[in-house]
């Protein structure tokens, strides 16, 4: 039987794609046995003694082996499945017995899916991530339009986010606050420590709004009001030294709701970098010192943050287009009250019961965002 000119061609096509499906599996194993050593390396280094007692050694080691452990497990699995398919193979080959072949059959089209679906997925962890995903976070949220209103929402994302914090097993601490008369932040910085922090965390800058019916409300009408919030990884002074003599730093008393000798002593902290008149203020802690280096962390991930913004202007870098890099200035998310549902904009996806996800339960949001990004990276 000949083959006509259009059927030679799609047969010719389909050889193809087999032939680099085959290659990109070949070179995907050997990265996948790469790491699957190096894992192996990393867990025998962490059972010895002298890991254990360096500190700081210890915590980088562990928390790359929690990084490639997903891979390492997802590996397994496949390998695991190519046996079984390997062996019904033989079943369908070798038995006579028409019901075990038949049984194998189906079990190998059950297989085959969950292979490919597994595949994929380990190509999506197998695609380089961030090097900034694995930071800590400064994370800083101020109300916007809407008065009283915007800053109990401040209040609201801020717990939200604290709440999120603590189901991941990460620490959050106030690093500077200014609060309403009525209770509302006009302000609130604070960071947050942990594994792989910024890596859920900077979907989460930009514009939130919020629309309900205030409390002080007496007519029952909706108002719609902001909250602006920034995410910046954490620089080390490694990465980011700050000249003396580009700092202006002030000294002033404390205002606001404080401690017992918190607004009776010169203990707050105003630094301005004169290059780029950035300005930082910390009054939270009674130390005049403590404030000052909360300043300086606070002034040094700014700063990092200002400087790769640049680059990456300067550079046309195409992740300016990508879901964790929106605008602080960009409405990014609505959470409409009366329709009980939180709308994401950048993905044009919703997600209904607000209460539950202000309890902290982002992770459906947080997931989502994450799983665009990568879909958009392949």
């Amino acid at each position: 039987m000949r083959l006509t000119g259009s059927q030679t061609f799609f047969l010719t096509l389909s050889l193809q794609k087999k032939f680099w499906d085959d290659k990109l599996n070949i070179i995907m194993k050997q990265e996948l046995e790469k790491i699957k050593k190096e894992y192996d390396e990393i867990t025998n280094e962490l059972s010895k003694a002298e890991t254990v007692s360096d500190i700081q050694a210890f915590k980088e080691m562990s928390k790359k082996q929690s990084v490639l452990k997903e891979i390492v497990d997802n590996y397994e699995n496949l390998l695991k499945m190519e046996r079984n398919i390997l062996e019904n193979n033989e079943i369908i080959k070798n038995e006579s017995d028409e019901e075990l072949i038949i049984m194998a059959k189906e079990e190998n089209e059950k297989l085959s899916d969950n292979k490919n679906k597994l595949e994929d997925e380990i190509k999506l962890l197998l695609i380089p991530k961030d090097p900034k995903d694995e930071k800590d976070v400064l994370v800083e949220i101020r109300a916007g339009a809407g008065g009283d209103e915007a800053g109990l929402f401040a209040v609201d994302l801020f717990r939200m986010y604290v709440k999120f914090a603590e189901n991941q097993n990460w620490k959050t601490i106030i690093l500077n606050s200014n609060k309403s008369s009525i209770g509302g932040f006009k302000e609130v910085i604070f960071e947050i420590n942990g594994t792989d922090v910024y890596s859920k965390m900077k979907y989460e800058s930009g514009v939130h709004r919020v629309q309900r019916i205030p409390k002080t409300e007496k007519q029952g009408r909706v108002h719609t009001s902001t909250a602006t919030i920034a995410v910046f990884p954490q620089a080390e002074e490694t990465e980011l030294k700050i000249k003396n003599e580009e700092i202006r730093i002030d000294i002033f008393r404390s205002s606001g709701p404080g401690g017992q000798s918190v607004n009776t002593t010169d203990s707050a902290v105003r630094i301005t970098h004169i290059p780029t008149r950035t300005t930082v203020s910390c009054q939270d802690e009674k130390s005049q010192l403590k404030n000052k280096e909360k300043a300086l962390q606070i002034l040094r991930s700014r700063l990092l943050a200002l400087k790769e913004e640049e680059e990456a202007k300067k550079a046309k870098d195409a992740r300016r287009s990508q879901i964790g890099t929106g605008d602080r200035s960009e409405k990014i998310r609505t959470y409409n009250f009366p329709q009980d549902r939180i709308t994401d904009h950048r993905i044009k996806k919703s997600w209904h019961e607000i209460e539950n996800i202000l309890e902290g339960n982002l992770d459906d949001v947080i997931d989502s965002l994450g799983q665009a990004e990568r879909e958009m990276k392949k």
